[in-house]
């Protein structure tokens, strides 16, 4: 079973800047895929970022620009750089891997940015 402890989370004011770590455990296999969803209360979760084994990056429009998602294959861990934070952008945020097993989320860490 894949275990991931998510870490970074808080809260900022509006402009400032957050980053968020995952470290993933316990798969025997190569991890493809890492990213991170959210959830605002109240409405669905939804693909903030991902990134692939090689590096290939993907962003959810609302994010463009401002995170940045980066990963190190070495230690399973991937990183969410945000940065310009928005009070829209308050929400849990989950960790997500890939194996050729399937995928997996964290628990999820809150992200509290006050206007």
């Amino acid at each position: 079973q894949v275990q991931l402890v998510e870490s970074g989370g808080g809260l900022v004011q509006a402009g400032g800047s957050l980053r968020l770590s995952c470290a993933a455990s316990g798969s025997s296999f190569r991890i493809y895929d890492m990213g991170w969803d959210r959830q605002a209360p109240g409405k669905q979760r939804d693909l903030v970022a991902r990134i692939t084994f090689g590096g290939t990056t993907n962003y959810a429009n609302s994010v463009k620009g401002r995170f940045t998602i980066s990963r190190d294959n070495a230690k399973n861990t991937v990183y969410l750089q945000m940065n310009s934070l928005k009070p829209e952008d308050t929400a849990v945020y989950y960790c997500y891997v890939r194996d050729v097993r399937g995928g997996y989320w964290g628990q999820g860490t809150q992200v509290t940015v006050s206007s």
